[in-house]
């Protein structure tokens, strides 16, 4: 009996103290990796919307060398809710074409095409804006004038 009782108090297992630490030590990680993870998601969708605008920009190019000068490119977005001109269009998830060539667009992001048609000052330009509902307002901006892609706030 004495033997049993000795084995009992050998054998207590962990104390608050210890489990406290534990909890501790489990929190401050946690603490740490949960912003990490949510910088690594804005940073996806960032890379996702660049790289919508490039493939626009690249489907724009193509159509252009397809048209001549004085011809206009056709738009269409296969959302029935976004209306396209021959200036400007909306594609969403649902894509559609630029000059008969398809867009996609990745899920969640918005890319809008204006195109500016002009005879004089180096021709046609256009610009092309991307952006992501999660990313707070932010957009990509392509100017083919310049050929910069710049990252900023969105302007209403």
């Amino acid at each position: 009996m004495r033997e049993a009782m000795r084995k009992a108090r050998s054998e207590q297992g962990f104390s608050l103290v210890e489990l406290l630490v534990v909890v501790i030590i489990i929190g401050i990680l946690a603490g740490v990796a949960v912003p990490i993870y949510l910088n690594q998601r804005k940073s996806a969708w960032r890379s996702s919307v660049q790289n919508d605008v490039h493939n626009a920009q690249v489907t724009i190019a193509t159509a252009m060398t397809k048209t001549k000068d004085s011809e206009k490119i056709t738009m269409k977005s296969n959302d029935s809710s976004q209306k396209c001109s021959e200036s400007e269009c909306t594609f969403t998830q649902a894509g559609g074409t630029i000059g008969g060539n398809a867009i996609t667009v990745s899920k969640g992001n918005t890319i809008k095409v204006d195109i500016t048609y002009s005879t004089s000052n180096g021709g046609t330009s256009y610009t092309i804006n991307g952006g992501n509902e999660n990313l707070g307002g932010y957009e990509y901006t392509y100017q083919s004038t310049t050929g910069s892609l710049e990252w900023h706030p969105h302007k209403p």
